[in-house]
């Protein structure tokens, strides 16, 4: 609580500057003396346009200090600032006139000269006469309810919105320390070094019910095929099988589980493509196996002008993988080279089918597998190629 005296002396100094007089009262912590009040009720009272402050200051005045109307009326001589604020209370139902006037009949002084008794009393118009006790009593009741949570708190209604604003504030950030879902802790930190998962999430980090509303609009647009999908990869040996293989004028067919994918078509391709460069350099040479056919106890040994004596080998002429729903195909001519290439590109497949994409079987030579239809490459119909 303020001090009096002080509070008294810093509103005359301020007393040129009514609106900072006013500021500087309502950022003190209440409740706020009575000397201090009133000495802000003389300052704003007579300004046209701080009425409403003053209104109300003097209504909550009367209603904390109920003997205080009564002994300021008795004075000989009723103060300027206190006609001024009873003069905008003249309204019909105000509550504060009703109490002035029954005081004002219960304790004026008979000394009050009658001059101004009339003056003070043709402030209040005929229709808030206090002649029926019932309705006196009603608005005094009325005034009881209406401010007795600010009368007996001490502070204005902004200052209690503001309390509940802060209190809501407080109340969110404990059930966000106490009651945060796992998974939302797991996707913020995730989106520490995930920029996709940042974009998803955007600004909706921190709000739960928020972030499942991004995830999920964000599946929708994606479809849940791209999240559901199955493990990658097949537990299960692809089938290796040959018809009428002609190495220098054959297919080479696969067939996968489902539909390949984009992500397959360049797994596939791109194991291919390596395939074709390696034998196109003349790597599947089975003449010239020194190293496969000596011992690795120690230190072997490579004759390099033997390498270079052997006849050299190389893959001449491969086409585009093709892809037609379930079943992908390329056409090969392996020129000079050996089998032994057809073994290294088994052993390629055997390991991207467990650990990347399915096959189901491999098949070296043949005209038309699975409904293969000749001449169809519209991506309509699930056709995708791959550039060799």
């Amino acid at each position: 609580m303020a001090d009096a005296p002080l509070l008294t002396a810093v509103l005359h100094r301020l007393a040129s500057l009514p609106t900072t007089a006013f500021a500087f009262f309502r950022s003190l912590p209440p409740p706020h003396p009575l000397d201090g009040s009133l000495a802000l009720l003389h300052l704003l009272a007579p300004h046209p346009r701080h009425h409403p402050a003053a209104h109300s200051l003097l209504g909550d005045l009367s209603l904390r200090h109920p003997l205080l109307l009564p002994s300021i009326l008795a004075e000989p001589h009723l103060p300027s600032w206190l006609l001024h604020a009873l003069d905008y209370s003249g309204r019909p139902h105000d509550v504060v006139v009703a109490i002035s006037r029954a005081h004002l009949a219960a304790t004026m002084s008979p000394l009050l000269f009658p001059a101004a008794k009339t003056l003070f009393l043709s402030h209040f118009p005929p229709s808030l006469s206090p002649t029926p006790r019932l309705q006196l009593r009603r608005a005094t009741a009325t005034a009881t309810a209406a401010g007795g949570d600010a009368a007996a708190s001490g502070t204005t209604a902004r200052e209690r919105r503001l309390a509940k604003v802060r209190e809501g504030r407080r109340r969110r950030e404990y059930d966000r320390q106490h009651t945060y879902p796992g998974w939302a802790r797991v996707l913020e930190n995730a989106c520490r070094d995930d920029e996709e998962m940042r974009a998803i999430l955007g600004d909706s980090i921190g709000n739960p019910e928020l972030m499942k509303q991004r995830i999920q609009e964000r599946v929708r647009k994606k479809g849940r095929e791209g999240f559901n999908r199955p493990k990658t990869g097949s537990v299960a040996a692809f089938k290796v099988s040959f018809r009428d293989f002609n190495p220098l004028n054959a297919f080479i067919w696969f067939e996968i589980f489902g539909e390949p994918t984009d992500r397959d078509v360049d797994l596939l391709g791109g194991v291919i493509q390596a395939w074709y460069v390696m034998g196109r350099l003349g790597a599947f040479n089975s003449s010239n196996l020194q190293l496969a056919n000596s011992m690795l106890d120690f230190d072997p040994s490579y004759d390099s002008d033997e390498a270079s004596a052997v006849m050299p080998s190389s893959f001449h002429d491969i086409s585009d993988v093709e892809f037609q729903d379930s079943w992908g195909r390329v056409w090969v001519d392996l020129g000079t080279s050996d089998y032994l290439g057809l073994d290294v590109l088994l052993n390629c497949l055997t390991q991207l089918s467990s650990e990347h994409m399915g096959i189901k079987q491999v098949v070296f030579g043949g005209r038309k597998l699975g409904d293969w239809e000749e001449g169809m490459t519209s991506s309509d119909y699930g056709y995708k190629h791959f550039k060799i």
